[in-house]
């Protein structure tokens, strides 16, 4: 049994692999950076089995001494922390591939080890980033705001606008307030992201690049771009599947 996790700044995912290859099971978890380790314990026991290795991408620093200690105490594992020292077969090309985040990595590995090493990767999380990957490099990245980001910063400053749920409306243009920021939270990210593939595209001078979707609010948003893509929703527990394997002893 292999676990892997993904600690975002929103969601905490946890991967369940019985045989090292496939994600059997995903449960996702709301990151909260307050909770003590006994409390993460007692919820974690419910989630994550003994299991023989684990692997942990974590852009929240403040839990991984909660998560670390709990893979050693109840499961009995050293849990391997994606960061220096740890192969992953990618190349970094930034001004400070420190600042690099361990998501941006994973992604970078899932998509050029099942896709093509050659990809554009679109993660919809707090943020939203494209990462552009050229023969298993990591040239660049853009980061905008995540549609859960965007729509609490518009309704904490608009005090007359309703708290809304993440799904698409009904029709484009609205005729109640609820409907019409869901259409322009939604459709508006869906244009965004067409918008930036057609100027990667451009930008790399490749017309026939590999796009792949994934993250939290993939699938809400994936059927309503035009560009072509593939939706992955577990990329990244599959690159910590991958990264495992890579950096078995």
């Amino acid at each position: 049994m292999k676990v892997v996790v993904d600690i975002g700044n929103t969601t905490t995912a946890i991967g369940i692999s019985k045989n090292g290859k496939d994600i059997d099971k995903v449960y996702r978890l709301n990151t909260e950076k307050n909770k003590s380790i006994d409390e993460y314990s007692f919820i974690l026991r419910n989630f994550i089995p003994a299991c023989k290795e684990a692997i942990i991408s974590s852009v929240v620093p403040e839990l991984n001494e909660v998560f670390r200690e709990f893979f050693i105490d109840f499961c009995e594992v050293t849990p391997l922390f994606l960061g220096n020292g740890v192969k992953t077969g990618i190349q970094i090309n930034a001004d400070n591939p420190k600042e690099v985040g361990s998501d941006l990595i994973c992604n970078s590995v899932g998509a050029a080890t099942l896709y093509n090493e050659t990809c554009l990767v679109i993660d919809l999380g707090t943020a939203t980033t494209f990462t552009y990957v050229e023969k298993k490099v990591l040239k660049g990245v853009i980061i905008t705001t995540g549609l859960t980001t965007s729509k609490n910063a518009l309704i904490s400053k608009a005090s007359l606008l309703p708290q809304i749920e993440l799904v698409k409306p009904k029709k484009l243009l609205g005729t109640n307030s609820t409907d019409s920021i869901k259409s322009g939270l939604l459709y508006g990210h869906a244009s965004m992201i067409d918008g930036l593939i057609v100027r990667i595209k451009e930008s790399v001078k490749n017309q026939d690049l590999t796009v792949v979707i994934t993250g939290g609010h993939s699938k809400i948003v994936y059927p309503l771009c035009n560009e072509a893509m593939i939706l992955d929703t577990t990329l990244i527990l599959k690159a910590l599947l991958i990264l495992l394997k890579k950096n078995e002893i």
